[in-house]
């Protein structure tokens, strides 16, 4: 598999799983306590995604900015479908505007600087 479309794989799932860790708990209201650990215990599980996502990326030849600039994407449109699906949020035209300034961050950073 190419290394970039490992990383941005192995991004969604770490996206996906920090996502649930942030914000699981806002539907229950949960101890604080009990929310901050189980949140830990998901976050674990996140990282073991995130950090070969991004030494696989980085080997691969995809810089250090390009590697935050698509994290920054992905995790937009994760809590897009989270924040319908999960807490029943509407998302307003502003959501939208917001992922077309991102989704230009990211052509931006991607283009050959030579």
């Amino acid at each position: 598999m190419p290394p970039l479309l490992s990383t941005a794989l192995l991004l969604l799932g770490s996206n996906v799983l920090m996502t649930v860790a942030w914000y699981w708990h806002l539907r229950k209201p949960w101890p604080l306590v009990a929310a901050i650990l189980i949140s830990w215990g998901i976050a674990f599980f996140e990282y073991c995604l995130a950090v070969p996502a991004n030494r696989i990326g980085y080997a691969g030849g995809v810089t250090g900015q390009q590697l935050k600039v698509m994290q920054e994407v992905i995790t937009l449109a994760v809590f897009a479908a989270f924040s319908v699906v999960m807490l029943g949020e509407p998302l307003r035209w502003t959501y939208f505007a917001a992922m077309v300034c991102l989704v230009a961050a990211v052509g931006f950073i991607f283009l050959p600087v030579d």
